[in-house]
């Protein structure tokens, strides 16, 4: 009976966080997840040259650096995506290789990540910044759950601040 009515507790927020595609490999210096290890304080997978350099060969499309045009046109989508679906937005952060977003809503962060991707991925393509028939991001993304107040604005402050210099 616990386990379940965990399951249904809606959190305050989430923290969504998803790459563009081909920018952080299995066996990058800075470590990377996967499904085995992918646990709250357990090692990342360490570095591996070889592994790396059979990762990229094996990409399907050249890596996706994001451009300062194309990081207003994701923020607009994110914005808009939040606006129409009712979703509370709190901050989003668009690096060169990755955008982070802090968000309120009554559904899973799946279904987020899913409309975030998809959305961003249209208005890109709608400006003419995204012309290839392939997604620019990777297949999966972060899902942070955001169960109290101080985990919201932790995770604010984490993609306001943390991110390093404001990009151009």
């Amino acid at each position: 009976m616990v386990g379940e009515l965990e399951d249904e507790r809606i959190p305050l927020g989430y923290l969504i966080t998803f790459r563009s595609y081909g920018t952080w490999l299995h066996g990058d210096k800075r470590g990377s997840v996967d499904r085995f290890h992918n646990r709250f304080g357990t090692p990342r997978i360490p570095h591996n040259e070889q592994w790396k350099k059979y990762n990229r060969e094996a990409l399907s499309q050249p890596p996706v650096k994001l451009r300062s045009h194309q990081r207003v046109v994701i923020e607009k989508a994110i914005r808009e995506t939040c606006k129409i679906r009712k979703w509370e937005f709190w901050v989003t952060n668009i690096r060169t290789n990755h955008v982070h977003t802090v968000v309120s809503a009554p559904c899973k962060p799946e279904k987020i990540l899913a409309a975030f991707k998809a959305n961003a991925t249209r208005e890109l393509r709608e400006a003419g910044w995204w012309n290839s028939s392939r997604s620019p991001w990777v297949e999966r993304g972060s899902k942070r759950y955001l169960w109290t107040e101080q985990d919201v604005i932790n995770a604010v402050v984490y993609v306001e601040y943390d991110q390093g210099e404001p990009l151009p």
